[in-house]
């Protein structure tokens, strides 16, 4: 399957110049939305995954089907103020400032291998927070899967040495 055709390219948003990927449209297709998740499942089937860690909201949308399947648990990575319960936080930049992921300080026990998703690989600042989140809480990365990835950003540069792999490449 052609999981391009089934994104689609908004020009100018969410600013001029950018050619947003919108994965809505590959959600809303339920052939084509289970043949991804399929795929992800099948990078991550022989890596021994205990559970899977996905930052927010679109990190959901990739990881729980892919738990699900797999048959683990899913550990959600949020902004900081949203989780209920003891947690640690990472601060990271962005293109214009900084902000911050939490994870409940419980969600990986140390040694368990984990699996981290997302929609996209952009500049890779998102993805490497929730590294440092994973590996301090004593978690092994064994893999970092991702629908799309914008190679003109250059966001894998910040993930040499883990293991990653992209649906898509634009």
């Amino acid at each position: 399957m052609n999981f391009k055709d089934y994104i689609t390219i908004v020009p100018d948003w969410p600013k001029p110049g950018i050619k947003f990927k919108d994965i809505s449209t590959l959600m809303d297709n339920g052939e084509a939305y289970r043949a991804a998740t399929d795929e992800i499942m099948k990078y991550a089937k022989d890596k021994e995954i205990d559970i899977i860690v996905g930052p927010e909201a679109r990190g959901f949308i990739v990881g729980c089907p892919v738990a699900y399947a797999l048959g683990v648990g899913f550990a959600p990575v949020r902004k900081e103020g949203k989780l209920p319960r003891e947690v640690i936080k990472v601060d990271y930049g962005l293109e214009y400032g900084k902000d911050v992921l939490t994870i409940h300080k419980d969600a990986i026990k140390p040694g368990q291998r984990v699996l981290i998703t997302d929609d996209l690989l952009a500049t890779g600042g998102t993805i490497e927070a929730t590294i440092k989140l994973v590996e301090e809480l004593g978690g092994v990365v064994a893999g970092i899967a991702f629908l799309i990835e914008l190679s003109y950003l250059d966001g894998r540069e910040k993930l040499e040495g883990y293991d990653v792999f992209t649906l898509m490449t634009y």
